[in-house]
């Protein structure tokens, strides 16, 4: 025959004390393969990650980990996170925002806004990169990326630009050449060190490390 055990309130009670809550870094949400990930204002989690979405974090809410494959990554002001990455989209990097680690793209742009500090390195393949105002202390690398370095932004670790691979394709079109602009206030630590052709363009306001690969083109004003 069969029994039933039917638990009184109090046991209930001491049963979910003994199971646990649930963590917000176990959720199901913050960890897909297809779709998009939030995560909210303020909330605190591992990971927020997906392959076919894109990936938006909260105003003052604390990511260690931020990746998608195919999508974009947002985040919003004074937000906290480890390291953020995708292959195809954008990333946008709010104001106040701070990433201990590294900032990678591959195809898209980069935007990092009024004091965003980035501690490690940016780097990009293909697409635009602007700074406002902002720090990087890792350097930025790229090979194809026209680069925007704001007015009174400041980046320490030098800029590389690394040799283009066209293959066959340098035979039907010419390659288009990157455009580099380091605006007034601005400061550039460590070697510009350009292997491949680029427009060089520098603030008479701005300062830099050793260029080379490249002639440096001086301006006036706000921009070239």
């Amino acid at each position: 025959m069969l029994r039933m055990t039917v638990l009184t309130p109090v046991a209930l009670l001491i049963l979910a004390c003994a199971t646990g809550p649930v963590l917000a870094d176990d959720a199901d949400d913050h960890d897909k393969v297809l779709g998009s990930v939030h995560v909210g204002p303020g909330e605190h989690v591992n990971k927020a990650t997906t392959v076919n979405g894109s990936v938006d974090i909260g105003a003052n809410a604390v990511v260690k980990h931020a990746e998608t494959v195919n999508g974009s990554v947002t985040v919003h002001e004074n937000a906290t996170v480890d390291a953020v990455e995708t292959v195809n989209g954008s990333i946008d990097i709010g104001p106040g925002v701070h990433i201990a680690g590294k900032v990678e793209l591959v195809n898209g742009k980069i935007t990092v806004g009024k004091g965003a500090d980035i501690g490690g390195k940016l780097s990009a393949v293909n697409g635009a990169i602007r700074l406002t105002a902002a720090h990087v202390g890792g350097g930025i690398e790229t090979t194809n990326s026209n680069l925007t370095i704001g007015a009174d932004s400041r980046v320490e670790g030098g800029i590389i630009y690394d040799e283009t691979n066209d293959g066959w394709f340098s035979f039907f079109s010419k390659p288009s050449v990157p455009k580099v602009i380091i605006e007034p206030g601005a400061v550039v630590k460590g070697t510009l060190d350009f292997r491949r052709d680029v427009e060089l363009y520098v603030s008479d306001h701005a300062s830099i490390g050793a260029v080379k690969g490249a002639t440096v083109n001086e301006f006036s004003g706000a921009s070239p």
